[in-house]
């Protein structure tokens, strides 16, 4: 299988789960997660039709932005480390990882030096796994109203890893979960937050997520293939 059939067999899927739940395809978005993979297999599925790409680290990414010299859209999607921020600095469109107020305010710095303003979703650790990156659900709410009050900074939603399951329908409960949270949020109005982006479902659940309320997927395996 190729990048480009894999890409067709990915959307079709995404199309199925969205017309499932009655949704609008415009609102759900593929993040093809390109991390570990080589910038030509990035161009192969940008040529593809693929616009939207997502790195974990960051090193890795800023060798793929001298690289990749089309005009796609860079997301990151991984723990992102305070002192690193720098390097990213009005090159991607938007970070999903944002788990505490002090990556928040370095984020504003970086941006604000080039009078720019960065979109970011708040990563809420709905599972409580130990091993997992993000904010509390309530902690959640607390960092959207700290974000909100810097001038760089605009939050758009929010993101969230599940336990990993056999069963897809397993992780419902807590795509379920961030769905609610987000509406909450959104009940909360807070000045300049949107709660626009619901960042959730990988390779092995997209589809459960999607009739959830997904707006991102982040799917790398079942388009590039294995590690």
């Amino acid at each position: 299988m190729t990048i480009s059939s894999n890409l067709e067999q990915v959307n079709m899927r995404i199309q199925a789960a969205a017309e499932r739940a009655g949704r609008d395809l415009a609102y759900v978005r593929l993040v093809a997660v390109s991390k570990n993979r080589p910038s030509a297999e990035i161009v192969d599925a940008y040529l593809a039709g693929q616009a939207v790409f997502g790195e974990n680290y960051v090193q890795e990414l800023v060798t793929k932005l001298g690289e990749v010299k089309e005009p796609v859209q860079w997301h990151v999607i991984g723990h992102l480390q305070s002192n690193k921020v720098k390097y990213l600095a009005g090159q991607v469109a938007l970070i999903h990882s944002v788990d505490r107020i002090s990556l928040a305010q370095e984020i504003d710095r970086q941006w604000g030096k080039l009078g720019k303003s960065c979109d970011i979703l708040v990563q809420v650790n709905i599972s409580g796994e130990v091993t997992k990156s993000g904010t509390t659900e309530e902690g959640a709410i607390q960092l959207v109203k700290e974000c909100s009050m810097l001038p760089n900074i605009k939050v758009k939603g929010l993101m969230t890893m599940p336990p990993f399951f056999d069963d897809p329908d397993a992780t419902r409960p807590y795509f379920s979960e961030l769905k609610k949270l987000s509406e909450v949020i959104t009940d909360s109005r807070i000045a300049g937050v949107e709660m626009r982006e619901l960042s959730m479902g990988m390779s092995g659940d997209f589809e459960a997520a999607i009739e959830e309320g997904a707006t991102l997927v982040r799917i790398g395996t079942a388009i590039f293939g294995e590690r």
